[in-house]
């Protein structure tokens, strides 16, 4: 499990790079659109063969505002990789751990201890240390785009754990290859610019890398257990530091060391505590099962 989410989290760095290398020459919305219709294509089979079904929900509402939240979390995480240096766009995306914990606490009604709560206050605080501007300088719109992007995608998330127990795993897979591919069109129309032979093989790598990624994340978590090997992904730090120096030649302030470290160490910590409140409650299950034979 551990190799599965070590590649993924590879193939995902150099989708952040063909993003950025795109991004010089094509419009954000243009790389997006491309990027997913890509994966509409991969996904197709899947959809047709399972179709209609594949698009029949029981919380079409949800759906809608998930594909809507997806939308903005790749419009705002897109932009803030093209314009950020890489380890910078990379760690402030770590901040979705963090923004998960509350919506959890605010809308599932989770119950969290003080340590979880320092994790996060910790977190936020390494959020802080890498957003705030240096003298004189105004506060970066990407760098809020990147902690925007991460808040959508805590939103996607929650909302994908009520969905997830509702609907099968081919319809989240429809409506999110289709519904964001949907909502791309209208801006790409307005932005569009004729892409050259080179723009359309770097965004057919961007969705087949992007795929690629996604399929060993899957493997990583049929293989290991979710809780151990999800700290890992971090991994991509690394990488976005190696290839940010390599091919862009950045190379990130302190402060962005400083509160890279914060919000990992705190991340992983929470991650460590849901491990433990999830051994807890699997106990409790077993111990009322037990009691009820």
């Amino acid at each position: 499990g551990g190799i599965w989410v070590l590649l993924g989290s590879l193939f995902f760095a150099v989708m952040v790079v063909l993003i950025k290398l795109t991004g010089q020459t094509l419009h954000v919305t243009e790389i997006l659109f491309f990027r997913q219709l890509t994966m509409l294509l991969l996904a197709a089979p899947v959809i047709i063969r399972h179709f209609p079904a594949s698009l029949v929900t029981s919380l079409p509402g949800l759906q809608a505002i998930r594909v809507s939240v997806a939308f903005l979390a790749m419009l705002l995480g897109f932009t803030s990789i093209i314009n950020l240096p890489l380890a910078e766009a990379t760690t402030l995306n770590f901040a979705k751990t963090f923004f998960v914990g509350i919506l959890a606490i605010i809308f599932l009604g989770e119950i969290v201890g003080v340590r979880r709560w320092g994790a996060m206050v910790a977190g936020f605080a390494g959020v802080v240390i890498i957003a705030w501007p240096q003298e004189g300088a105004p506060l970066n719109i990407y760098t809020l785009m990147a902690v925007g992007s991460a808040a959508a995608v805590a939103v996607v998330m929650t909302l994908m754990r009520t969905i997830a127990q509702v609907d099968k795993p081919v319809t989240i897979l429809s409506y999110q290859a289709i519904g964001v591919g949907i909502l791309m069109i209208p801006p790409t129309i307005w932005f569009w610019k004729t892409p050259t032979l080179s723009d359309l093989a770097m965004v057919a790598a961007i969705g087949a890398v992007s795929s690629i990624g996604q399929l060993c994340n899957i493997q990583a978590f049929k293989a290991g257990e979710a809780s151990a090997i999800a700290t890992l992904d971090y991994v991509r730090l690394i990488y976005a530091l190696i290839f940010g120096f390599l091919i862009f030649d950045e190379w990130p302030d302190a402060r962005v060391f400083v509160g890279a470290a914060i919000i990992v160490a705190a991340a992983i910590y929470t991650l460590h505590r849901e491990r433990i409140r999830g051994l807890k409650e699997e106990a409790e299950r077993k111990a009322r099962l037990s009691a009820g034979h």
